[in-house]
């Protein structure tokens, strides 16, 4: 009773001084707390967009590692790559420094996030730690390459002097090569010619018989009967001849002139009777040239200068359809020719 007639009589009343220092001290806890949460939202995006650099990153260092396939084409661009990665990790490095150093700066009452953050923290440490080292590892293949390189551009340099030289002593080979081919064709033009006037002297002067530019034809009437490849007897009288001079001239040409006399068999576009033995114009053909190549070999021309050829009705010289026009296909050629 005497304490509350103190207060009563001193007229001091303290409550309201203490209702004061109490808001005040909310208002501050809830004010730093305020701040923290602020600090705490600002430092995740910071982070957040850490990450997302550290991404792009790993994404820029993979690509690089594609383009190591392309060194030779894309040498310049890579080392720009290398060097904005370079650029890019010290910058993340710096921020890094700088959200380290705001984050030592957080109030205490917020230790468990400022812990959350340094964990952030490392790991993006770890990450960039690795990337600067497959920089530093892609740096010395890169090296490598542009040695590699450097040696194939001598390497390529040198094949390339030595094909030119080689291109030189193809083309003077082949020139004289063409020169040797040009004079061995007129070495057999001169004895083709010989040898046609040799069997137009043999043969004499036959209506049946007959040179077209570079061949000697016969009609086919004079070795075979209609649709026939047995050599008649006139035929053989006719083939004898050609063996002497085919012979003869066997004797002339020097030896290192490959040639051949081609046999050539033709008929008119008449078809076959249906009892002929042969299946088509063709095989007639064909069963002329090679009789005729047989018999010539019976009388002692060498066969590896022989060839027989069958080519049906063709090859006519002859485009009308008169009877005269049908005969004049029906033939045998003989061709002086190389091998």
């Amino acid at each position: 009773m005497a304490l509350s007639r103190f207060r009563r009589d001193s007229g001091m009343n303290y409550w309201p001084g203490f209702v004061d220092a109490l808001s005040t001290l909310v208002l501050s806890v809830i004010f730093l707390l305020t701040v923290f949460m602020v600090a705490q939202f600002f430092l995740s995006q910071e982070v957040a967009g850490k990450d997302t650099a550290l991404t792009r990153l790993n994404a820029q260092i993979a690509r690089l590692s594609q383009l190591l396939s392309l060194e030779q084409t894309g040498k310049a661009n890579l080392q720009d790559e290398v060097a904005t990665l370079r650029a890019s990790l010290g910058a993340a490095e710096s921020e890094r420094d700088r959200l380290r150093a705001a984050t030592s700066q957080t109030p205490a009452a917020g230790s468990g996030g400022t812990d959350k953050l340094n964990g952030q923290l490392d790991l993006e440490k770890a990450a960039t730690a690795r990337a600067v080292a497959q920089i530093e590892n892609l740096n010395e293949q890169i090296g490598a390459l542009r040695r590699q390189i450097a040696a194939l551009e001598d390497a390529l340099g040198a094949s390339e002097k030595k094909e030119s030289a080689s291109q030189l002593r193809i083309a003077d080979l082949g020139q004289r090569l063409n020169v040797a081919l040009a004079q061995r064709v007129q070495e057999l033009s001169r004895y083709r010619s010989d040898f046609f006037g040799t069997l137009r002297g043999i043969l004499g002067d036959r209506p049946d018989i007959r040179i077209v530019g570079d061949r000697f034809v016969f009609q086919s009437e004079v070795f075979f009967d209609s649709g026939a490849a047995t050599l008649r007897p006139e035929g053989r009288a006719e083939l004898d001849k050609l063996a002497g001079a085919v012979i003869a001239l066997e004797k002339q040409i020097p030896s290192d002139i490959n040639w051949v006399l081609r046999v050539d068999g033709h008929t008119d576009v008449r078809p076959l009777a249906a009892t002929s033995p042969f299946k088509s114009n063709w095989d007639l053909s064909a069963a002329r040239a090679i009789s005729v190549v047989q018999y010539l070999i019976s009388k002692g021309v060498s066969p590896a200068r022989l060839a027989a050829a069958g080519f049906g009705e063709f090859q006519p010289i002859d485009p009308g359809t008169s009877d005269e026009a049908l005969a004049h296909n029906r033939r045998i050629e003989l061709k002086l020719t190389e091998r």
